[in-house]
């Protein structure tokens, strides 16, 4: 029997409308807030990009927001039909780049070089294009990295987990979907298995060995409740998946967190000169 906190958990209704009017306001305003107009993104052709960019067109308006397609040569071609899916649904610009001699280039020194070497490469060098283009477009960079990603640390550190903004980064991947497709994304989008796409036949699923529908639940208690290991367990989750996905959050803190500077004045930076982002702004 499914304990009676996990059945209300189950039975809540995102407040998708009140969602959509935060978001589109955060991204209006912190664009804005920096002196830009423009902003820019990866568009991968899965949702949670794929949100994001229509997001951004709301708040900006869409001559003001570029997706940038990075397909490498090995890339799911459904991927890039998705991501022209994207551009055409949300009327933003595009530019396509593909990464793949760049990306063949520095590996013909490195033949060994394993899958996971091989992705985190990709998503640096994806990440280092979309800097280029912030400049060139005077265009703020928006993530696209979701709150169970970012717990789980289940992104590339100076790669897709980088970004000047992230309006997505405190919604849970289930709650993704259902805001997703609140505000009209394709159905072939939002239904499809979340992959990164970092080599082929790549899923998120299948790589962290649980689904989103399933951590989401345990990180709900996990994080936003704040229930020890003994009351997770009591609740019913496996003793095992606890302590794997405990592992995952913790082992992973250092990407939610700036490099660690080795403290050696009165004021350092993270350490006491902590002021807000848009200090003095």
């Amino acid at each position: 029997m499914v304990h009676r906190l996990r059945r209300g958990y189950r039975q809540r209704r995102l407040d998708v409308a009140l969602l959509r009017k935060v978001l589109v306001a955060f991204i209006h305003e912190e664009v804005h807030k920096v002196g830009m107009r423009r902003a820019v993104l990866g568009v991968s052709g899965g949702v949670d990009s794929a949100l994001v960019a229509t997001l951004a067109a709301e708040a900006l308006g869409p001559e003001e927001v570029c997706g940038i397609l990075m397909p490498y040569r090995t890339s799911n071609p459904r991927s890039s039909a998705d991501a022209e899916t994207v551009v055409r649904h949300t009327g933003i610009r595009s530019l396509r780049l593909d990464i793949s001699a760049q990306i063949d280039a520095y590996f013909a020194g490195h033949p060994d070089a394993t899958a996971l070497q091989r992705g985190n490469k990709m998503a640096r060098e994806r990440m280092s294009i979309l800097y280029d283009r912030s400049a060139a477009l005077g265009a703020l960079v928006l993530g696209t990295s979701n709150k169970t990603e970012l717990f789980l640390g289940y992104g590339t550190i100076h790669g897709d987990l980088a970004s000047a903004i992230n309006p997505i980064g405190d919604l849970y991947k289930t709650q993704v979907w259902a805001l997703a497709a609140a505000m009209g994304v394709p159905a072939a989008i939002v239904d499809k298995h979340p992959t990164a796409d970092l080599w082929e036949g790549q899923t998120d699923e299948s790589e962290l060995g649980f689904t989103y529908d399933e951590v989401d639940e345990l990180l709900h208690f996990m994080v936003e409740r704040r229930y020890r290991h003994t009351e997770l367990v009591e609740l019913g989750f496996a003793p095992a998946f606890v302590t794997r996905v405990e592992e995952l959050v913790t082992r992973s803190q250092y990407k939610r967190r700036m490099p660690l500077i080795a403290k050696v004045s009165g004021r350092s930076i993270t350490h006491d000169f902590r002021y807000p982002r848009d200090w003095k702004r």
